[in-house]
């Protein structure tokens, strides 16, 4: 399989051309695409919708699979299988989420800047959303450059932000939005986690930041300090300049790569527009360090 990689911009997204995810990916094209996403961190590749095993298999080739896929747990029916986090707003039964379902309160997360399972022990590498159904106006998926939002910082930031580290929890995110309805059973499945605020991709060799909606804490500063330079950092990293933002189109598979980027969704008319997109999440190798200091 030749496939060609058109880019978007000079070093950040690109589109992939000549590749069918529906089918057998051999070594050499998978290394392909990986060396795009070194270069790019964002590659789009269009086409039709797949079955879930067919999106299943073409993320496997990167690598393992996130084993949760959903942080809620408690009397939530699965609508897609277990390898998959599905990031819809539609039920089993493809209906529209009611205002108050504890699904949507949850998802309304993604509308805020965030990197994928940056509050897991292992947290995600590259991110395969898949479009089966999209919305006429909106649900853009924005992702932002955390490479270039590095190297745009005056020496003064980067020397104070070096060896800083932050603490990323689930419940950090969902409780600016007001939403902590969790049970304690999920509540101890997810402890917080400790990551570098600043780190080197392993692929481009880039210095990058690591950010995400998910971190509420600075280790040695106090949670003001802290929580106030995370949003200076966020308010930096999410400017025009660094953002490519996609528009969808059904049969879409948009891959990002978490260690150097954030994104979310954009807002729709969600109690009219059924949008149905499915994510596998390839996950790093090392672990975080859990953080007990943090209720």
């Amino acid at each position: 399989m030749t496939i060609d990689i058109n880019p978007i911009s000079k070093d950040f997204a690109a589109e992939i051309t000549g590749l069918s995810i529906e089918k057998p990916l051999n070594d050499d094209t998978r290394d392909d695409i990986i060396s795009a996403l070194d270069t790019y961190a964002t590659v789009v590749v269009r086409g039709d919708p797949v079955s879930q095993e067919k999106q299943i298999g073409f993320a496997l080739r990167f690598g393992s699979l996130d084993d949760v896929n959903g942080v809620l747990s408690t009397g939530i029916e699965r609508r897609v299988r277990p390898e998959l986090t599905d990031v819809s707003n539609i039920d089993a039964d493809r209906k529209l989420f009611d205002h108050n379902d504890r699904r949507r309160l949850f998802n309304l997360g993604n509308r805020l800047w965030h990197t994928d399972s940056s509050f897991k022990r292992v947290a995600a590498k590259y991110s395969m959303l898949h479009a089966h159904t999209v919305v006429p106006e909106g649900g853009e998926t924005q992702v932002c450059d955390l490479r270039a939002a590095y190297d745009a910082l005056d020496n003064t930031m980067k020397s104070q932000i070096l060896d800083l580290v932050a603490v990323h929890s689930i419940y950090t995110s969902r409780s600016i939005l007001g939403f902590n309805n969790f049970s304690e059973e999920e509540r101890l499945a997810l402890p917080p986690i400790c990551r570098p605020l600043v780190r080197e991709h392993p692929g481009s060799k880039r210095k990058t930041l690591y950010l995400a909606s998910h971190a509420g804490q600075i280790l040695g500063l106090t949670i003001a300090d802290g929580r106030l330079l995370i949003r200076e950092l966020m308010e930096h990293a999410s400017q025009r300049k660094f953002i490519y933002t996609h528009k969808w189109r059904v049969g879409d598979l948009l891959i990002w790569d978490n260690r150097c980027t954030m994104h979310r969704v954009r807002p729709f008319d969600e109690y009219l527009y059924k949008r149905d997109m499915r994510r596998a999440t390839v996950m790093e190798m090392e672990k975080g360090q859990v953080y007990e200091g943090l209720s």
